[in-house]
């Protein structure tokens, strides 16, 4: 018998300080410490190095020169990296305040000396439940910087590209790792969305066995997940959209042509979202119209029983309020009071008429079709 997998929506609380100005680096309770790790490549070369510290970035530069740099960063919970990033890069203090608000939405802003980017990776953790994260990214001339939430492997296909060598990772440039990166974005909603679309065919063939308001929570769980979803591969669209449309020269010519193809990975998302919504609504009203159908079922036969006893009763009220034939202290016969209430047979004759009645009733139900389960 198939069973649900129950997967839910991961619980998180995020609440910014009202009021603030704007650019201030608010870090949210449970931020992890930074690690980071700098990969340098180029056609012939590729350097992996995981550094202590943001500050050993400029020993790391010189080491590398020449080569296209990719730094890693999981976990946004260090000041020390916003404020190097600021003084090295001269990133704008409300690009960093985005970076730690991990609440940001898809997006991209075209700066003077860089392009900074947002996307939110979602994916199902070892608990069955549904991650949010937030992915920023700043692309620099030969250089892109991303930023993580966790310490999730979920680059490693990029990664495994980019040792392997081959293909265009090494030889394209940053924008081409960013096309990379949020190419594994985009494919992640869809390893999401077929695991939710199998979750709901279970759902549906256990629907169809024994209807249960359980089901319809658990319907109703991923209806909320796929809104998740909607809510965040629409504005990816529109990001991948300017992306392509952008006149930045960042953003190269080459890496376009990929990212028409992500577009249309998104256009497919959001056609699978829009069809498997509707198909949550639609189990949902199923299982309520179930539930409603058994309820009917349930009140027919009380409904058939209550009939049946109805005349009955009534018999058997008339009879029991044992108005007597005659007097019992002057021994008038009360003729207009019950005379066959001492009758030597009455029992028999009164149970054969509830009887008659009964089964009389009985036949005109089942001709009239009301006893049918249909």
């Amino acid at each position: 018998m198939a069973k649900i997998r129950r997967i839910h929506l991961k619980a998180r609380k995020y609440v910014p300080i009202p009021g603030v100005s704007p650019g201030s680096i608010q870090l949210y309770e449970g931020a992890l410490a930074p690690k980071i790790t700098v990969y340098a490549y180029n056609a012939s070369e590729y350097h992996c190095e995981n550094l202590d510290s943001v500050t050993d970035l400029d020993e790391h530069f010189k080491k590398y020169q020449g080569l296209t740099h990719w730094i890693d960063v999981r976990g946004i919970g260090d000041i020390g990296l916003y404020n190097y990033l600021e003084k090295k890069f001269d990133i704008h203090k409300l690009v960093l305040e985005d970076i730690a608000n991990i609440q940001q939405r898809p997006k991209m802003d075209e700066y003077d000396r860089y392009v900074f980017a947002v996307s939110r990776m979602l994916y199902v953790d070892v608990d069955l439940e549904i991650a949010n994260e937030q992915i920023s990214f700043i692309l620099l001339p030969d250089i892109l910087i991303s930023f993580q939430e966790n310490y999730t492997e979920i680059t490693r296909p990029v990664i495994s590209r980019l040792e392997m060598g081959k293909g265009n990772i090494r030889v394209s440039g940053p924008s081409y790792m960013l096309y990379s990166l949020m190419d594994v974005v985009v494919d992640n909603y869809f390893t999401l969305i077929y695991k939710l679309g199998d979750e709901l065919e279970t759902i549906e063939e256990l629907l169809y066995r024994k209807p249960d308001k359980t089901l319809m929570y658990q319907t109703q769980c991923i209806k909320r997940a796929m809104i998740m979803i909607r809510r965040a591969v629409w504005p990816e669209r529109d990001k991948i959209n300017d992306m392509i449309r952008s006149d930045s020269k960042l953003i190269s010519s080459h890496t376009k042509t990929f990212l028409k193809d992500t577009y249309d990975h998104s256009m497919q998302v959001i056609d699978l979202v829009e069809s498997y919504k509707e198909l949550t609504t639609s189990l949902i009203d199923t299982n309520l119209s179930f539930i409603t159908n058994r309820m009917n079922e349930i009140m027919k036969v009380l409904t058939i029983i209550s009939s049946i006893f109805i005349p009955l009763t009534f018999i058997a009220g008339v009879y029991g309020m044992n108005f007597a034939y005659q007097d019992p202290e002057t021994g008038k016969i009360l003729r207009h009071n019950m005379p066959e209430l001492y009758s030597e047979n009455g029992y028999i004759y009164t149970m054969a008429v509830m009887l008659l009645i009964a089964v009389v009733q009985m036949i005109y139900f089942w001709r009239k079709g009301w006893l049918s389960n249909k």
